[in-house]
């Protein structure tokens, strides 16, 4: 009866260890939005200077009812300086 005891107790104690070792906690876990292999974000390109970013870590811009987003705040300003100057140039 100890022997089942002590087998219990070194496998709870290889399993805390192994989830502690694992990157992220559990193998199983299939991140925040949905199933396994899902992509949650989506590549967007900055209209300003052409460079493709992740649109979650964009700066963003409400514009005539069109979400926009930027690389930085830099293209961002840049954008809002050409329509304020009415030249509606863009790279």
């Amino acid at each position: 009866m100890r022997l089942l005891i002590y087998l219990a107790l070194i496998y709870l104690a290889y399993r805390v260890i192994k989830s502690r070792l694992t990157p992220g906690g559990s193998a199983r876990k299939t991140g925040h939005h949905g199933a396994a292999g899902e992509i949650d974000d989506t590549m967007i390109k900055d209209p300003v200077c052409g460079v493709y970013l992740s649109k979650k870590d964009g700066v963003h811009l409400k514009w005539k009812g069109e979400d926009l987003s930027f690389c930085s705040e830099t293209c961002r300003d840049q954008f809002l300086a050409n329509k304020a100057e009415g030249g509606g140039r863009e790279r």
